[in-house]
């Protein structure tokens, strides 16, 4: 696996784009929890890469892949494996 360059990653806040057609409430003030390194935080913190067929957002803190986004004819597919939890304060 190769390492990740630089700063190819967008932050967080370019999620309530493609994320709104599955979450009813803004994705970028939810709080997440990493599954691998435990780190929770804001999702407009993580790191989000669009240079790929779909979404990928990773932890800022061990940059494993929290959540998959993508587009396909049978319709939109989403992992969020790598996510503990999700919340949103209402």
């Amino acid at each position: 696996m190769s390492a990740l360059q630089g700063n190819d990653f967008e932050d967080g806040n370019v999620l309530g784009g493609p994320f709104a057609e599955i979450f009813v409430h803004d994705l970028t003030v939810a709080t997440g929890q990493c599954r691998f390194c435990g780190l929770d935080g804001p999702m407009a913190a993580v790191h989000v890469y669009t240079r790929a067929p779909g979404v990928v957002v990773r932890c800022p803190g061990c940059q494993e892949v929290l959540l998959r986004l993508v587009s396909t004819p049978r319709g939109l597919e989403l992992d969020a494996s790598g996510l503990s939890h999700l919340s949103w304060k209402l």
